[in-house]
């Protein structure tokens, strides 16, 4: 699986817990949004992470 910048900004905007764990990790850790998503990406959806599934699904659409 690979990290994709849109798909990331895609499953952000259909999950509001991802959009506030988002704006948490900006504000707590002084990120821009590139380096958050990133962050956001390898702590939730990548080794079998509660988002896997759904940005996979990303794919198929």
């Amino acid at each position: 699986m690979k990290y994709l910048k849109s798909k990331m900004e895609t499953l952000v905007k259909e999950n509001p817990e991802l959009k506030m764990r988002l704006k948490d990790m900006m504000k707590e850790l002084d990120l821009e949004k590139n380096y958050a998503l990133k962050a956001l990406y390898h702590s939730e959806v990548t080794d079998n992470g509660p988002y896997q599934s759904a940005y996979q699904e990303l794919d198929k659409l």
